[in-house]
C-alpha cells in the first residue's frame, strides 16, 4: 500500500474513540446528551438566511467568485473592526476572506513555514492550531496554558530553550478549550515579545462576541504595533451562528495577508457568492442576533455550572466561549480524560470531549459544549449526579 507521509505525523484522533462509544449507545436506543463537539445548535438569524435565498436566485452569483473574497465583504469586515475596536484595516491589502478559520489558518501556516521550522502553540488548545504546523512539516512546541500556568512566563522560558528559534506563535483568546480570557495589556506584551524574538503572531478571535459578566474580549490588533508582527482571524461561525456557512477572515499585516492571498489563488475560487453577500448583511445589519446568541450561551453556562455544583462538581464559571472546562473530580482523575469520558457516556448518558484531545496538558479536564437547551442540560446534570 502507498504510504501517505503527511498522515504519518498525525496521531489517532482522540475524539473518535469517544464518538464511537456514543454512536454505539445511540444505536442501542439510548438517549445520549451530546455536549461534546462544539457544533452550534442555534439557527442563523432569518434576515441573513433571507439574503442568502435572494442572492442564490440570481444566475450571476452562480459563477466562480474571488479567492480573496468579494470587495464589499472585505469592506464590511474592515468596517466591523473600525466600529468594534477602532482599528483601521485596508480592505485591499490587509484583509482576506477565508473558508472558515480552519482553512485560512492551515493555508497560512503552509505558506509561511518550511519543514523543520518551530511553531509555538498553547497546550491544550484547539487541534488545528498545532496540527496546521504538523501537516505543513513544522515542529510544534506546546506552551502550557490553563489553571496554574503563567502562559507568558512559560512562553519566554520555552523560547530560551528552543533551537532553532520559533518562527510562529499561534494563540486564541477567549480560548478554546480552557475558556481563559486576557486583557489588552496581554496583547501588548505579546507584541513586545514578537518584536524582540522576530516571531510571527497568528491570533484566532473566533469567540470575540461570546463573552459574559461584563467582560469584553479585546482584539490583538488593538495592541500598538500588532500589525507589524501578525494577523488575526475572525469567524462568523459563533457570533452569528453560521458554523456550516464556512466564512472567516484574516486581517492584519499586509505581507502575511498577501502570502495567504497568493497561495489561495492556486487552491480555491472563494466561497459561494450568495454566502458572501449574506455575510455582508450579517456584519452590517442588525446586531441583535449576536446578543441573543450570547445570552443563550450565558443561560446554558449558568444552568450547567449551577447544576454541577449541586452535584458536588465545582467548576469556575467561564467569562467567554461556548464551553465549560471542568477539572475531573479528584476521585476519578486517575482515569484520565478519555476513560472518564467513556464512563460518562455509559453511566450518565452524557458525551463530553476528553481534554487529552486538546493536548497532554488537558488530560485532567473534560470540555462541555453548550449546544443543548437548558432542559437537556439539566437532564445531563441528573445523569452526572448519579455517577458522582
Amino acid at each position: 500500500m502507498t504510504q501517505f507521509a503527511r498522515l504519518d505525523r498525525l496521531p489517532p484522533y482522540v475524539f473518535a474513540t469517544v464518538n464511537e462509544i456514543k454512536m454505539e449507545a445511540r444505536r442501542r436506543g439510548e438517549d445520549i446528551i451530546d455536549l461534546g463537539m462544539g457544533n452550534p445548535d442555534l439557527a442563523t438569524s432569518q434576515h441573513i438566511v433571507d439574503k442568502l435565498t435572494e442572492a442564490a436566485q440570481k444566475p450571476q452569483n452562480h459563477r466562480y467568485s474571488a479567492s480573496m473574497g468579494i470587495k464589499k465583504l472585505r469592506m464590511a469586515i474592515t468596517d466591523w473592526y473600525q466600529r468594534r475596536y477602532n482599528v483601521e484595516i485596508d480592505y485591499e491589502t490587509e484583509a482576506i476572506v477565508t473558508i472558515g478559520v480552519k482553512e485560512g489558518m492551515s493555508h497560512l501556516i503552509l505558506v509561511t513555514i518550511r519543514p523543520g521550522d518551530v511553531v509555538f502553540a498553547p497546550n491544550p488548545t484547539y487541534p488545528i492550531h498545532p496540527y496546521s504546523a504538523i501537516i505543513s512539516g513544522g515542529d510544534v512546541r506546546g506552551i502550557p496554558l490553563g489553571p496554574g500556568h503563567d502562559f507568558l512566563e512559560n512562553l519566554v522560558q520555552a523560547t530560551k530553550q528552543t533551537w532553532p528559534r520559533p518562527k510562529v506563535l499561534i494563540i486564541s483568546y477567549p480560548h478554546n478549550p480552557t475558556t481563559e480570557v486576557v486583557d489588552l495589556q496581554f496583547f501588548e506584551n505579546i507584541v513586545a515579545y514578537a518584536k524582540e524574538h522576530n516571531i510571527m503572531i497568528v491570533h484566532d478571535l473566533a469567540y470575540a462576541d461570546i463573552t459574559f459578566d461584563g467582560y469584553r474580549a479585546p482584539s490583538f490588533l488593538q495592541a500598538e504595533g500588532a500589525k507589524d508582527v501578525g494577523v488575526e482571524f475572525f469567524s462568523l461561525s459563533k457570533s452569528y451562528s453560521m458554523a456550516g456557512w464556512r466564512v472567516g477572515f484574516c486581517v492584519g499585516n499586509k505581507e502575511i495577508v498577501n502570502a495567504l492571498r497568493r497561495i489561495k489563488s492556486y487552491l480555491d475560487y472563494g466561497i459561494f457568492q450568495p454566502i458572501q453577500i449574506a455575510s455582508i448583511i450579517a456584519l452590517n445589519g442588525p446586531q441583535d442576533c449576536v446578543g441573543e446568541v450570547c445570552d443563550t450561551y450565558r443561560s446554558r453556562r449558568d444552568t450547567l455550572i449551577t447544576g454541577l455544583s449541586r452535584a458536588g462538581w465545582d467548576i469556575p464559571s467561564p467569562k467567554g466561549t461556548m464551553f465549560v472546562w471542568g477539572k475531573i473530580p479528584k476521585q476519578y482523575r486517575h482515569m484520565g480524560s478519555v476513560e472518564f469520558s467513556k464512563m460518562l457516556i455509559k453511566e450518565a448518558q452524557v458525551a463530553v470531549s476528553p481534554g487529552l484531545g486538546f493536548g497532554e496538558y488537558g488530560d485532567d479536564f473534560v470540555r462541555f459544549a453548550l449546544i443543548e437547551n437548558n432542559m437537556r442540560i439539566n437532564q445531563a446534570v441528573r445523569g452526572i449526579r448519579k455517577v458522582l
